[in-house]
């Protein structure tokens, strides 16, 4: 079982990360909201919102990843006088 889930994250590891970090995101939230008196209709608007947010941060945290992943621009040829 946990080599299928460790080849699927390899092979979408955006995915994985945004399944990953929303799954602490979440936990965290309903354990600081515990007790505040929301209604259900609010937390999942705050649980929907947190996710979005996990997905931009993995999203920005992949920016840095795409700039190694580009290719070096050709050297330019000097001019022949």
């Amino acid at each position: 079982m946990f080599a299928k889930a460790r080849a699927w994250a390899n092979a979408h590891p955006r995915l994985a990360a945004w399944i990953g970090l929303s799954i602490g995101m979440v936990i965290i939230l309903l354990i600081a909201s515990n007790g505040a008196g929301l209604q259900v209709g609010n937390l999942v608007f705050l649980v929907a919102a947190t996710v979005g947010v996990a997905g931009l941060c993995v999203w920005i945290i992949g920016w840095e990843d795409g700039a190694d992943a580009e290719e070096p621009a050709p050297a330019a040829k000097p001019k022949k006088s």
